[in-house]
């Protein structure tokens, strides 16, 4: 129970005082008493079982009274108690916390339908898309929504931090002069290329020392509500092609552990000064798996005769005239394997209409880079879709004409949005806009 202070630090644990050595010298954790049967605690600690099952009841009513599930009776004497009941729990702040949503529009009332109000404070989201899908489009307009006055944006400054290239001021002007909302704006309340800083992180060792000590003074010296990392992988990937970088074990073991870090970093500077982080993702493409076929079964000889060489066979019998192979199959996924569970996560393959299995298919599923570590880093995962649309009839070779890419947002997985498929839009001089179904 060395780990009770840390999961329950108000528990009262003086009428357990007697439990708790034994408790720590056998290994049992918090989560141990709660979950596992009572007699197994007690048979393990070597205790009796009505002790144990006393602990499990009185750290379940400490959880339930710290979520607000029951109510704390003020009139008794004891501090602790009286300061429970004046904090709270889930019940009775879940008005203040509704109160406190902040969120970053998109400047377009579909797309912000389908984020359930945008992009929020205090969380970690993940933009994810291959290249030309609208990623640094989708960017360059939160930083300018992120100046507006609530409910559109933060009414404070934007920070940029780019792995890969500069800041594309030219293209944040031309959005400035052309969106039909932007423009329309007065000048003293007219978002401004001068709230937006950047800076370039050109490995990870600088974008570590960035983040960490950097990022925070500028955030609370500049009133920052929005920071932007483009992209997150760039830097891990250059780090890993590099020569000596290694891909062995150890190496993608140091990797996971550097994401981490990472992903707390931002987590805790999403918290700790209510801003929205907002990283861009890279893709990987993803094939589907193949099963080895089976090597085909030689049918026996009917008539063979001994010779000079062993065997041979007779030339008056049928021979079997060869097979061609069959079609390579597709192994059957495993349902709490990664490849098939990676498709509700990734944002590519999960749909009804899609046949993961096609090989038509399987070449334009995409997989977002760093892994399932990076992902259980992150609050949200938005996926942007490149769809391409073909003429219907055939052109001179026998092959469909390229008529234009379709682009779609949709969100994969957030803590305050139910997944779903998003809308279409299209990017023009303005920014992203949605396109009507």
């Amino acid at each position: 129970m060395a780990d009770l202070l840390h999961v329950l630090p108000d528990f009262d644990s003086h009428p357990y005082a007697h439990l708790l050595p034994s408790l720590e010298k056998s290994l049992v954790t918090t989560a141990d008493v709660l979950t596992l049967d009572a007699a197994d605690v007690a048979r393990r600690v070597q205790k009796p079982v009505d002790e144990i099952r006393g602990l499990a009841d009185a750290l379940l009513r400490e959880i339930h009274g710290q979520c607000g599930f029951i109510e704390y009776d003020v009139s008794e004497s004891d501090n602790r108690t009286r300061d429970r009941a004046a904090r709270g729990g889930l019940a009775s702040r879940g008005g203040a916390v509704a109160a406190q949503w902040q969120a970053v529009s998109t400047m377009d009332a579909t797309l912000d339908a389908a984020l359930a109000g945008g992009i929020p404070t205090g969380y970690v989201t993940e933009i994810t898309g291959e290249s030309g899908a609208g990623k640094t489009q989708f960017l360059l307009s939160l930083l300018l929504s992120a100046q507006l006055p609530p409910p559109d944006g933060l009414a404070r400054s934007s920070l940029y931090i780019s792995t890969e290239a500069p800041l594309p001021t030219t293209r944040l002007s031309q959005m400035l002069s052309a969106h039909p909302h932007l423009c329309t704006l007065p000048a003293n309340s007219k978002p401004s290329l001068s709230r937006i800083l950047s800076i370039q992180t050109p490995d990870l060792e600088s974008q570590d020392h960035i983040l960490r000590y950097q990022v925070p003074v500028a955030v609370r010296r500049h009133n920052i509500g929005l920071v932007i990392l483009d992209s997150v992988a760039a830097n891990y990937r250059a780090e890993t092609e590099r020569p000596g970088a290694g891909n062995g074990a150890a190496a993608m073991a140091k990797r996971s552990a550097s994401l981490i870090q990472l992903g707390a970093l931002l987590r805790g500077l999403a918290r700790a000064e209510n801003v929205a982080v907002v990283v861009a993702n890279q893709v990987a493409d993803r094939f589907a798996l193949v099963a080895r076929p089976n090597p085909p079964s030689r049918p026996p000889s009917r008539n063979v005769h001994g010779g000079a060489d062993g065997f041979r066979a007779s030339g008056s019998a049928r021979s079997t005239p060869p097979q061609p192979p069959p079609s390579t199959p597709t192994a059957t996924e495993e349902p709490m394997t990664l490849d098939h569970q990676q498709r509700w996560f990734t944002g590519w393959g999960d749909d009804d209409d899609d046949d993961n299995t096609s090989p038509s298919t399987s070449r334009s599923l995409k997989t977002p880079s760093l892994g399932l570590t990076w992902t259980n880093q992150i609050a949200a995962r938005i996926a942007l879709i490149k769809e391409p649309e073909y003429s219907e009839g055939l052109d001179a070779g026998g092959e469909r004409e390229l008529v234009r890419w379709r682009r779609r947002m949709r969100v994969v997985f957030a803590a305050w949005a139910a997944p779903n498929k998003g809308a279409e839009f299209e990017i023009g001089e303005g920014g992203v806009r949605s396109v009507g179904e």
